[in-house]
């Protein structure tokens, strides 16, 4: 019988939040700070790749949407 071979491969995790290690709260005018955490399409990265915790992600949603209506993104 073969063997299953998954096309995805698997990323390591960060393990912590860059945030609350930072102790730093995502501001939309932190362009350089929010450019790190998206990609070159300008799409952000889930919570799986980038790390942080489900508070930092959804206040990192927020200034990154705040900042697209305003057109620094």
């Amino acid at each position: 019988m073969r063997k299953r071979v998954s096309r995805f491969k698997k990323q390591p995790r960060v393990g912590y939040c860059f945030f609350c290690k930072e102790n730093k709260v995502p501001d939309y005018k932190d362009f350089d700070l929010l450019n790190k955490f998206l990609t070159p399409r300008r799409k952000m990265l889930s919570r799986r790749v980038s790390g942080f915790c489900a508070k930092h992600q959804r206040q990192f949603a927020r200034a990154v949407k705040r900042a697209r209506n305003l057109g620094l993104i």
